[in-house]
């Protein structure tokens, strides 16, 4: 996996451009491709209602078949004539929410689609995540839902529930509701969480999406492969809209086709709670792994009827094929429901973490379930094929030329590198490729990586000045391999749990290379009375790499030591706004590099020295050897300037107690923070410095340490400096870069003239 790469979403865009075939002899798809189909399929969101793009992409898929797509937005294929009448179903919706207001300050509240029949935890799992809006254009838009501040919480006795709707707000950078607007998002709009496809290992796919789409996916795969004139009888093939919305579009084509028998392909559905079993609901019990599913509600006896059928069809192919609990495909309603024909079946294959941005399957139910399809309508049986995933090269960071580099030249490529705390070596080197050639820093034995500006000539009454920020961010790192083959993992760094279990993951191996994976959530998850663990828990934390020994985990190159993070990138938002995870302290990082350039080489009777440190999540452990080795040889600076997050309250679901800086106006004095407190005329100095320099500045309390905080013992005074950083500890983190340039000047300024 690409070490710097593009955002998720033109990524996926990019892999559906680059493999959609030209025409092929039957269809517009090539056969043997079911990784890479589902990836398609799941790339394109399509929430109940609004499937109209991703029902484009089918239909343009048929296209050799002359789909018909309805007024609901159902796509529908017929093939041949006369008896025997078959139908396949397939829904292709999945849950996510709309647009239900535009805040005169910019942000979007939103409503649920479906409003029930999904896990407790659904709504949180959308917490402090990245977030595509469709617009009415067709394009979708880079936002982020709000999440709660950790470094902000202490002392809050009732902080904002993150599952409950009215705590739901999405930031897409605006500042007003007419700039909303401007942007072409309005009410109604959908939204749905970022995605890709993860392929853990060989065995599973991952993602959110992937149980709505997994039946759309090898039904067309299926219709890659017929010859239109070996049907025998009439074969109807429909990919069906608002499923999860009361299967609106499962009974409009009831209604509409007269049909002997159906196939109804999709997820097998929870149902009500068991009687005199407290807490404990109908739902499907299988795992990813037992092949082909029939969904049936009663999970006691032989399969009848045409279930029986279909297993007899299965045996006769070596197809696996078992049954599990499922609930009706139709929700209660007071309409009449159309009736299902004579014989009919609801067939699937097993999920785990449904509903969730990690939800998975296994790749050889997926083949075995296109195989079934494939017999039942007729289609020789083919062997399957290699993984269709696209690689991606690995790009080489590239140099800064000549020509001092923008702020989103170094801000982006920071950000999309990899560097839990105790392993920052790839943000260690792309740093030094992004600094002017004159620029000639040092690795100390820490790992921080040290730049002298100047020299203090002898006699000298300038200062001593050191300017730190750190290079490392928040992850998990492997503790041990259980014998299942899970992970078990800790903390390496502060987060909240829920900002990263649950969703997609990337292992980081010591050779360099990265795998997908799944982080899970602790046990109880999908129950009411689920509380997330504090962090300070012993629950084992878990992550599934889809392997099923501590073998095969081996086989994959993992090892005890090696680290693990959520997938990010640099997301452009509104006008000078962009999320990305890691900001805290790519921020910084930028800012210094950014202020050597405008420096231009090393500075005259000035002793200043800039500092990219390591360790600073786990305890400011390279800023504090750095300090005391200093100290040891008599160089300790007098003046520490730490760089690093102003943890901003400036979010509709914080409280303005204390935080209170805005982002986008310039950059933030760390005046009071729970490492130090900077005196009042220090202060008072720093904001002299800005206003003479046109600089803009705010200062202000916040939460959380410095590194500069581990120089204070040795007699250094400690001026903590930064932005204000909106959701920090979490994928949804907000920065304006006008904040950034705002803070390389003034680090620029204090090296000149402090």
């Amino acid at each position: 996996m690409n070490r710097s790469k593009p955002p998720i979403f033109l990524f996926l865009i990019s892999i559906l451009l680059l493999h959609a075939p030209a025409v092929a002899a039957q269809s517009q798809m090539t056969p043997g491709t079911l990784p890479l189909m589902l990836e398609r399929l799941v790339a394109t969101p399509a929430v109940s209602g609004y499937e109209k793009q991703l029902g484009e992409e089918i239909s343009g898929q048929l296209k050799a078949f002359h789909p018909v797509t309805d007024n609901l937005g159902d796509v529908v294929v017929t093939i041949g004539s006369g008896a025997p009448r078959r139908l396949i179903v397939t829904p292709i919706d999945e849950p996510g929410f709309v647009v239900s207001e535009i805040t005169a300050d910019g942000y979007l509240r939103v409503q649920r689609l479906p409003q029930g029949g999904l896990p407790p935890i659904y709504n949180e799992m959308y917490s402090a995540q990245p977030v595509k809006i469709g617009t009415a254009n067709g394009k979708w838009i880079d936002g982020v839902v709000a999440g709660l501040s950790v470094h902000l919480l202490p002392g809050r006795t009732n902080p904002p529930s993150a599952g409950d709707i009215e705590n739901i707000y999405v930031d897409i950078g605006a500042t007003s509701a007419e700039e909303v607007r401007k942007a072409g998002v309005d009410v109604l709009d959908p939204i749905a969480i970022n995605r890709r496809l993860m392929k853990l290992s060989d065995a599973e796919m991952a993602g959110a999406s992937v149980g709505d789409r997994f039946g759309a996916a090898a039904v067309l795969e299926v219709l890659g492969t017929i010859d239109p004139a070996k049907v025998k009888g009439t074969l109807t093939v429909a990919f069906v809209v608002q499923q999860r919305t009361g299967a609106r579009g499962l009974q409009r084509v009831l209604t509409k086709t007269q049909a002997d028998e159906m196939i109804y392909v999709g997820r097998l559905l929870p149902g009500g709670p068991i009687p005199q079993m407290e807490n404990l609901h109908h739902a499907p019990r299988r795992e990813p792994g037992n092949g082909v599913l029939v969904g049936v509600e009663k999970t006691d006896g032989e399969l009848t009827g045409f279930d029986a059928e279909l297993k007899q069809l299965a045996d006769a192919n070596k197809i696996p094929l078992g049954s599990d609990y499922s609930a009706s495909v139709f929700p209660r309603t007071y309409l009449a429901l159309p009736e299902l024909p004579a014989k009919w079946a609801h067939v699937g294959i097993a999920t785990s973490w449904t509903d969730t941005p990690a939800e998975e399957i296994a790749t050889r139910d997926l083949e075995a379930l296109k195989q079934l399809l494939s017999a039942y309508a007729g289609v020789p049986r083919m062997s399957g094929s290699g993984s269709a995933f696209g690689g991606g090269s690995d790009a080489a960071a590239v140099g800064a030329p000549g020509k001092p580099p923008t702020t989103l030249q170094i801000l982006a490529p920071l950000v999309e590198v990899y560097g839990v705390s105790n392993n920052e070596g790839p943000v260690r080197e792309l740093v030094k490729s992004l600094l002017p050639k004159w620029a000639k820093p040092e690795t100390d034995d820490a790992g921080n990586l040290i730049l002298h500006l100047g020299t203090e000539p002898e006699g000298s009454k300038a200062p001593r000045i050191l300017v730190v920020a750190h290079m490392d961010e928040i992850g998990f790192g492997v503790k041990s391999i259980s014998k299942d083959g899970r992970l078990e993992v800790e903390w390496r760094g502060g987060g909240e749990l829920g900002f990263f279990a649950g969703h997609p993951a990337l292992v980081h191996l010591a050779n360099g290379g990265d795998l997908d994976a799944i982080m899970e959530l602790p046990n109880g998850w999908d129950t009411s009375a689920f509380k997330w663990p504090p962090e300070s828990s012993d629950t084992a934390l878990r992550v599934d790499v889809g392997a099923r020994t501590p073998e095969e985990v081996a086989k994959l190159g993992i090892k005890v030591g090696d680290t693990i993070t959520i997938p990010k990138a640099y997301r452009p938002l509104i006008g000078t706004r962009a999320n990305g995870r890691a900001f805290d302290d790519r921020v910084g990082d930028t800012a210094l590099i950014s202020a050597v350039w405008a420096l231009g080489g090393p500075l005259k009777d000035r002793d200043v020295t800039f500092v990219w440190s390591t360790g600073e999540e786990l305890g400011l452990v390279g800023a504090a050897k750095l300090a005391k080795r200093l100290a040891d040889d008599g160089h300790e600076p007098d003046y520490v300037f730490a760089v690093d997050t102003f943890v901003s309250s400036d979010s509709p679901i914080e409280s303005k107690r204390f935080g209170d800086a805005a982002v986008g106006k310039g950059f933030v004095i760390r005046a009071v923070d729970n490492s130090n407190i900077v005196r009042s005329d220090l202060v008072e100095k720093v904001i002299k410095l800005a206003r003479a320099g046109q600089i803009s500045v705010q200062y202000g309390v916040t939460g959380g340490g410095n590194d500069g905080s581990a120089f204070v013992r040795y007699g250094s005074v400690d001026v903590a400096l930064g932005w204000a950083l909106r959701y920090s500890h979490s994928p949804a983190e907000v920065v304006d870069t006008r904040d950034v340039d705002s803070l390389a000047r003034i680090i620029t300024a204090i090296a000149r003239s402090w």
